[in-house]
């Protein structure tokens, strides 16, 4: 089977052939259809954090395609079935993260494309326990990002407990960034979109957005107290000047969700303000199982509109750099 493989840190990811996996107890081979390209496996293929992959490995974890063989014991699905994969590729069901339904919490997780290989392949071995079925009639192209970016911006709107009528900063429109504008829409929120790109303002316009801030052209932090102050602010672009201006945006109250991991980012805030104005600060990672079939569900009921374009895995290497220099619209899907 074709796969991108990441050989050495910083280097271009290197088209190989490899055998297709045989699944052990408890897994599955799915057949990939579609893989979303999430500045994640960026970073990964960098190794930007400090806890790294180890190379060579496999990077991708916005996978979608169709059960191709079983191994023992599984019974959740069957060869034939389409499914994806996420982030979270296991968790041990056992820790007090897991029985309190913080699965992504779990100090004995793996993660897809990161610890273990992932979806930028023609095949891809998985944990059957964490491969969520994809309703009927869902798009496997739209599947893809919502497994990642749509669970990630979904639980990041719950976990800043956007109610109606909040206002909702949402910093960073990309592939994201726009599904997190119309998950907080749902959650009934007044959404003000945040960018430095025009076509990307246009798209959170053509998606609902209430109001659009240029960072270009006036301090987002200025722009959101005009407007009363975020309710709350959900920092979706890799940049710490985006954190430090959604939390200048905050009203009293008001609960800043980080999601973005930039390589070595950092936040200061001051304390006095934080106490005094009862401000939150929250870190939001992707999302549950359980988060994920709400992502499906919503999708199949036609509340959600995945922006993406599809490219041939070959293309990697260009795409990777497409995303990085703000070239990509939304999501770029990778066909295996």
């Amino acid at each position: 089977m074709r796969a991108a493989v990441v050989r050495r840190f910083g280097e271009p990811l290197v088209i190989e052939d490899r055998p297709i996996p045989n699944p052990g107890p408890g897994q599955i081979t799915v057949r990939m259809q579609a893989s979303g390209l999430c500045h994640t496996d960026i970073h990964a293929a960098n190794g930007d954090w400090p806890v790294k992959p180890t190379p060579p490995f496999v990077p991708g974890h916005e996978g979608v395609g169709t059960v191709h063989a079983v191994g023992s014991g599984v019974a959740s699905v069957s060869v034939g079935e389409t499914v994806a994969v996420p982030w979270l590729g296991y968790a041990c069901g056992e820790c007090e993260y897991c029985l309190a339904g913080w699965e992504t919490l779990c100090l004995k997780q793996q993660n897809t494309g990161y610890s273990v290989d992932g979806c930028y392949a023609e095949y891809f071995l998985a944990e059957a326990a964490f491969a969520a079925r994809v309703p009927a009639g869902v798009n496997v192209f739209d599947a893809a990002p919502l497994t990642c970016a749509g669970v990630t911006t979904y639980k990041a709107v719950k976990v800043g407990n956007v109610r109606p009528t909040d206002l909702v900063a949402i910093s960073g429109i990309g592939g994201l960034g726009h599904l997190a504008l119309q998950y907080a829409k749902i959650a009934g929120g007044t959404v003000a979109a945040i960018d430095i790109t025009d076509e990307k303002l246009q798209l959170a316009k053509e998606l609902g957005a209430d109001y659009v801030i240029d960072a270009r052209a006036e301090n987002p932090a200025v722009a959101l107290r005009a407007l009363g102050g975020a309710d709350v602010a959900i920092g979706l672009a890799v940049d710490d000047k985006s954190f430090a201006t959604a939390y200048g945006g905050l009203r009293r109250g008001g609960r800043l969700v980080l999601v973005a991991l930039p390589a070595a980012g950092t936040l200061s805030i001051p304390v006095f303000d934080t106490v005094l104005n009862g401000n939150s600060v929250i870190g939001s990672i992707v999302g549950t199982r359980a988060d994920l079939a709400d992502v499906f569900a919503l999708h199949a009921l036609g509340r959600t509109k995945v922006i993406y374009e599809t490219r041939d895995l070959g293309s990697v290497n260009a795409s990777i750099g497409d995303v990085l220099h703000g070239r990509a619209k939304a999501r770029i899907v990778l066909q295996p």
